[in-house]
């Protein structure tokens, strides 16, 4: 408290001039910024790993990618300065950006865009996002300034998977160091990484675009929603883009220091049930533990009022949106029905694992209280993230657990080979070969409705909550993005008012 009154003071004295010059000089010239973060990245290449904290700290500050994605959602030029379309759908032309350079000084060309889909299409690729590039069949490069990609098929969102992180352009010289030594030909270049601590970025000065506001940039990760509070009002960190503890939020927006964004996601934040469990590969299960679950209780519970109830694996604010969430309403006692009719009326027992952020473990404890009222046990086993990607994601071994998908239009992995839901069902998968080969936004979003159907029909996870965006950050801030269309904390129209 005596930190925060002499702030004020000084403050005061500024306003009234009785400060002298230089401490006027200093605060208008403040052009760094600290930004608190959650997870930490396993490491710093988003074309080799799954985690959306990669992402939050490189995507559009390091690397860039032919397309990008802007705050509305929208594709953008980025590497590309335009593109062409053939009349069948087939042949995409792009005509590259000029006197583009990677941080390390080497030039950028067709060849690298060559290279980078190349190696994501690989069969020893390690891209967790492999799929965006399958419809992919040559990429060939007539001269260095242009890009040809011919599909095999049509694909609708083709422009926007290649705004996604997991399609950025790396360099053949540099690309097997990205996770350590990211180098791409962003506005911001890596500076380094302090491991279980911060990553720190600045300004490149060689960029081909418009120059970043800030000069640098440092991404604080502080897991624990008690410290991200105390950081913010402490002023050692700047904002918080997606600010870990809503139960502080009145707090903030109390205090005329900060502005409170509450935004929305593309965060899907699911009970995520292993579908080849021994007694979760029965339907009744699976439905009988949706009934179980009142999704206003977990996000009153866990997530302070923020979330938007959800009924299948798509975002309320998208135009094909369906609205299921009266498919399973909160019924008990049709959920030990369910599961008596399935063999398990004295009860059943299952593991729950659940990653470290405080939205899945807090969300864990009402759940699993909420499947014990219906004689459904679980052991909560608390993990770390890394263990999460190898046991669960990598390994499926679990029965249940709580996490969010945060990538945009995500609904297609349930229609991926040995995903951790393990959910086989071919006539999803044709839903799926279907839209991506329609064009007309009428027809895929009908098909859209037609794969959300399906997935409440087969009860595949229990659908907890579209994920808020709840924002804090200095008042003197600007350009933070209030939504996620992409998981992402793009800096690029960050600054300070004057």
């Amino acid at each position: 408290m005596k930190q925060l009154v002499v702030r004020s003071l000084a403050a005061g004295l500024f306003a009234a001039g009785l400060l002298g010059g230089t401490a006027g000089a200093a605060l208008a010239a403040k052009d760094s910024l600290t930004l608190g973060m959650v997870l930490e990245p396993p490491h710093l290449d988003p074309t080799a790993g799954a985690a959306a904290a990669i992402d939050e700290v490189v995507y559009a500050n390091i690397f860039e990618g032919l397309t990008r994605i802007d705050r509305r959602g929208e594709v953008q030029p980025a590497l590309a300065e335009s593109w062409t379309i053939s009349g069948d759908g087939l042949v995409y032309t792009f005509r590259l950006q000029g006197g583009v350079k990677y941080h390390d000084g080497s030039d950028f060309d067709s060849a690298d865009v060559k290279f980078a889909l190349d190696r994501a299409m690989a069969e020893d690729s390690t891209n967790a996002q492999k799929g965006l590039f399958a419809p992919i069949a040559s990429v060939e490069t007539p001269d260095a300034s242009t890009v040809v990609i011919t599909l095999k098929q049509v694909a609708g969102d083709f422009l926007f998977n290649l705004g996604w992180g997991d399609a950025v352009i790396v360099a053949p010289e540099s690309a097997a160091e990205n996770k350590n030594n990211p180098i791409g030909t962003g506005p911001f270049k890596f500076d380094r990484w302090v491991k279980g601590d911060r990553v720190e970025m600045s300004r490149n000065p060689d960029y081909w675009g418009e120059a970043a506001g800030l000069a640098k940039a440092t991404i604080k990760i502080i897991p624990d929603p008690a410290a991200a509070t105390a950081a913010l009002l402490a002023g050692d960190v700047d904002a918080f883009a997606n600010f870990p503890a809503p139960e502080a939020l009145g707090q903030f927006e109390n205090d005329p220091r900060f502005t409170v964004a509450v935004g929305s996601t593309e965060g899907e934040t699911i009970l995520a049930m292993n579908n080849a469990g021994a007694a979760l590969k029965d339907v009744r299960v699976r439905r009988a533990l949706a009934h179980a679950i009142d999704r206003k209780a977990v996000i009153d519970g866990a997530m302070f009022g923020y979330g938007t109830p959800i009924g299948s694996h798509f975002a309320p604010h998208h135009p094909a949106y369906v609205d299921l969430t009266d498919r399973y309403l909160h019924d008990p006692e049709k959920a030990k029905a369910l599961l008596a009719e399935a063999g398990y009326g004295d009860g059943l027992s299952l593991s729950l694992k659940l990653p470290p952020p405080s939205y899945a473990r807090r969300s864990g404890e009402v759940v699993a209280a909420q499947l014990a009222a219906v004689g459904v046990k679980t052991e909560i086993i608390q993990v770390e993230w890394a263990q999460w990607l190898d046991q669960v994601f990598k390994g499926r071994d679990y029965d249940l657990t709580i996490v969010s998908h945060t990538e945009p239009m995500d609904i297609g992995i349930y229609a991926r080979d040995d995903y951790y839901f393990n959910y086989d069902d071919a006539g999803f998968k044709a839903l799926m070969a279907k839209l991506g080969a329609t064009l007309d936004e009428a027809a895929r979003n009908g098909l859209l409705a037609e794969a959300q159907e399906k997935l409440a029909e087969d009860s595949v996870n229990v659908f907890l909550f579209q994920f808020a965006k709840p924002g804090v950050w200095n008042k003197d801030l600007v350009g933070l993005w209030e939504n996620s269309p992409v998981q992402a904390n793009d800096l690029t129209e960050v600054n300070w008012k004057e």
